[in-house]
Formats: structure tokens, sequence, C-alpha cells
């Protein structure tokens, strides 16, 4: 199965790199209201306003110095479930060629905004639907490598769209990126998939079920626990027994523990802390990219390999 996947993976860059994201391939994305499809010029800095720092990455990345890229959501010491528009963000995304929003009600504030504003000539790409996934769905979307695969096609799709004339340009910056991600974080995903396929792992959040699903870790924490505490709800007494259950007492079965450290509540300190009280490996993973100035395949690169030396110290302490 190991093989099958990373095999599958590897192929899909590949034919992306060299087929540059043929028509038909990907799922387009949604233009916004009234969008004609007429192209700047060639020397022209395509103006891009990301709602969140992790796509802003890559398509500055992707676009290199044919794009003027602005991520609004970066800082490191909030929970951007919670985040709150200004009148700066507006005017940003208004003035937008190109938009990256997230979808599944996670900035539905700028959704918002350009449903307001229905700027001429602005794309609009939401990943939510790039990946075929409802407005209820888990949105963490940017942890899943084959969801980042996809996004990054769609960007590629609305640069070239955008300003067809830089094209090769845009190619040559697709398959770099692409290089990258694999070679940094997907791969090694791939890696841990093929040593500790099904190890039980636990989550205070459902921000690392699609990393989970890459690496091939069963997450045994309690869905109605991540889901509560990712939504800024409580959970139910019931799924907090059943977690405090799983750390605890020297026969428990959870390998590490995946703790959010940007929606920490009284509540998951007292899980990390049982945890530790039980030897059972704590790795800490963020919403946005930290630190904020890192690419995104650095950020993602340094929380893997986190997790790796986690099961590894976990399996020689046994």
């Amino acid at each position: 199965m190991h093989g099958h996947r990373t095999a599958a993976l590897a192929s899909v860059l590949v034919v992306l790199v060299i087929a540059g994201v043929g028509a038909g391939v990907y799922i387009s994305n949604r233009p916004a209201a009234g969008v004609s499809t007429s192209s700047s010029p060639a020397s022209s800095v395509i103006r891009v306003v990301a709602a969140e720092n992790f796509w802003g990455s890559l398509v500055s990345q992707l676009g290199g110095s044919r794009v003027n890229v602005t991520s609004i959501v970066s800082d490191p010491n909030i929970d951007p479930h919670e985040y709150e528009s200004s009148p700066a963000n507006a005017i940003a995304i208004t003035d937008a060629q190109l938009v990256v929003v997230n979808g599944a009600g996670y900035d539905a504030w700028a959704l918002d905004i350009i449903g307001a504003e229905s700027t001429p000539n602005q794309l609009v790409l939401n990943v939510q639907e790039v990946v075929n996934q409802s407005l209820t769905a888990n949105p963490h979307f940017w942890y899943s490598p084959y969801y980042v695969n996809d996004t990054v096609a769609a960007m590629y799709r609305d640069l070239v769209r955008i300003d067809p004339a830089d094209t090769a340009y845009f190619r040559q910056q697709y398959a770099n990126l692409n290089a990258s991600l694999w070679q940094s974080y997907m791969g090694q995903e791939q890696q841990i998939k093929h040593e500790y396929a099904g190890a039980p792992v636990a989550s205070t959040e459902s921000i690392f079920v699609y990393m989970a699903n890459a690496t091939g870790l069963d997450v045994v924490s309690p869905a109605a626990f991540m889901d509560a505490v990712a939504e800024g709800n409580d959970p139910s007494a019931q799924s907090v027994a059943q977690f405090d259950q799983l750390l605890e007492g020297g026969n428990s079965s959870v390998k590490v523990l995946v703790y959010n450290e940007q929606t920490v509540t009284p509540l998951t300190q007292d899980i990390k802390a049982l945890a530790a009280q039980n030897q059972i490996p704590t790795i800490g993973v963020t919403e946005t990219i930290q630190p904020p100035g890192a690419t995104f395949q650095a950020w993602m690169q340094g929380e893997v390999y986190s997790l790796q030396n986690a099961l590894n110290a976990q399996e020689l302490g046994q």
C-alpha cells in the first residue's frame, strides 16, 4: 500500500510538471461575479491577496517576480478561526486581481468582502472548491499534500490565465515548487507511512487529521473533542473522559500527542500535561506558518520531522 501511494503521489508531480497542468486535469476555480477572461499586460505585476499566509507563501513562490502577494492572516498569537477583518483587508481584497481563500467556513470574512464588492476581472481561488469538499468539511486543507498539489495546480492555471505571456516563466516556477515540496516534506511523510502505518496517535484538534491520513497514522482521539476545540466550543464531558482514558496509565497505546498551539485552552493544556505524566511525546503544530517569514515547505518540514522524531523516540523507549 505504501509503495502504491508513494508512486501515485510522485507520478502526479511528474505528470503535472511535464504537462504544465493540461486543460481538464484539475477542477477549475470559481471566478468572482462578472469576471472576464481578459489578460493583463505581461509587464505588469499581478496583485494577489491570500486570506492566510500558508496559501500566500505558495502563490508567492509560484508567481516569483511576476506577483505581489499580500497575506492577511499570519499572526502566530491568534486563532485564525476567530479572525475578524478590517477596512484595510477590504481594500486589499478589492484591489486584487487574484484572491486565494481557504473556504469551508475558515475565512468567511474574506468571502463576504468578495461578495460585497464583486470586483470586475478578479479571479477567486477557493481551495474548498478546488479540492471538491463541502462547506462543513474539515477546513485544514493545507495539511493534506494531495490538496496542496491540487491547489498549487489551480494557482498555476490562474496566473497563466491572468498573464499568458509569462506562461513559460510560471511553468518553470511550478516545476521548481513541486520539486521543493516533495523534497522538503511530502517524501518524508511517505517515509513515516512506510515505517509507522497504523500507529495510534492523538490530537487536541482536527488540524492533524489530513497529515495523519498522508502518513498512515491512526488518529484515535475522540472526533467530538477535536471538532469542538477547532470550533472554539467546549468538548462534551464524555469526549473529555474518553480522551483521558486514552492517555492514562502504562498501558496507553498512544504513540504521540499532537497539540495545536494556536487553539490553546485550559482543557487542552490539561490533556498535554496528562500525556507528559504518562511519557507520551507531544509535538506542537500551528494553523499559520511559523515563524511567519518561513516558506510553506520549511514550516511543514519542521513539523513532519518533529513527528518522525517523536515516533522514533517512543519506539526506542519501549
